[in-house]
């Protein structure tokens, strides 16, 4: 019974966080595991997170957090292979698979570059029983004088590798918020986030580097998915509620328009029959 109830508490938190706005994740995250202590563990293991920016010191780039990169309280760097504060007996991926994630995040840069023209990207890869398994990271905000935003794209891929094919399992979730406060549209707040799946196989390869062109197809595919199902979703919505808003606006006018003619009308026949009974007398 006991179980039960925590798993219940578990999926309603769940849903709970799917709803609330992504940019006040930390903070009503913080409220939820507040109100149930016992879900500590298992709310941030499943909750997916905003990304947090970092500098590399030693080679003076910026890199993302989370929690493939994390060991204790440090971070690993990609650039650099390198645990931010210092850690002697960080855990570092094997030399072919770090010759991979180097080279991962030499073209999700490029990927990031030409999508978002802007941003920070960081891919981390580690090692399984009968494969590998890595996260690509993308976080591209937005802080003007009268607009604020931001996306934070998380895709944790599972690649399998077996005699005569590779399995590619890909679990992808985006983060959008958006605010606004501009004199011609007013105060505008809109967000929030989806997570897909999508697998994939492929004839076995003999060149290790060619994961990278088949993870980034599939990455490439679930953000266009993802951002066309968040412009249906979200914006498409919002559009609708407006324009019915504007529409029904339009209709009221309309009415108070032809409730004044009839009055002016009924206010002239009148004045009419008054001019013509005067002049009968």
């Amino acid at each position: 019974a006991n179980y039960c109830m925590s798993d219940r508490q578990l999926d309603c938190a769940l849903d709970l966080m799917r709803r609330l706005p992504p940019q006040k994740l930390d903070s009503n995250l913080q409220n939820v595991i507040n109100l149930v202590p016992d879900l500590l563990d298992d709310l941030l293991s499943s909750v997916d997170q905003p990304l947090k920016v970092a500098q590399d010191n030693k080679v003076g780039k910026d890199y993302l957090l989370c929690d493939y990169n994390r060991d204790g309280d440090s971070f690993r760097s990609p650039w650099s292979n390198t645990y931010f504060p210092a850690l002697e007996d960080g855990t570092l991926p094997p030399e072919k698979l770090r010759s991979l994630e180097v080279e991962a995040n030499t073209a999700f840069n490029v990927y990031r570059d030409l999508y978002f023209e802007g941003g920070v990207s960081s891919v981390y890869l580690w090692e399984l029983d009968h494969g590998f398994a890595g996260v690509v990271l993308i976080k591209k905000a937005l802080d003007g004088d009268d607009s604020k935003g931001c996306w934070d794209s998380i895709h944790v891929i599972e690649v399998t590798v077996r005699p005569n094919k590779v399995h590619y399992k890909l679990t992808s979730t985006v983060m959008l918020w958006i605010e606004t406060n501009k004199e011609s549209s007013g105060c505008f707040n809109l967000g929030g986030s989806l997570t897909r799946m999508q697998e994939n196989e492929v004839p076995t390869f003999t060149e290790y580097n060619d994961h990278i062109g088949h993870i980034g197809r599939l990455v490439e595919d679930a953000e266009n998915k993802i951002r066309q199902q968040l412009n249906d979703i979200y914006f498409g919505t919002t559009k609708n509620v407006v324009e019915f808003l504007r529409n029904f606006a339009k209709l009221d006018d309309e009415k108070r328009k032809q409730d004044l003619i009839r009055d002016l009308q009924t206010r002239v026949n009148k004045k009419g029959r008054d001019v013509s009974e005067g002049g009968d007398k």
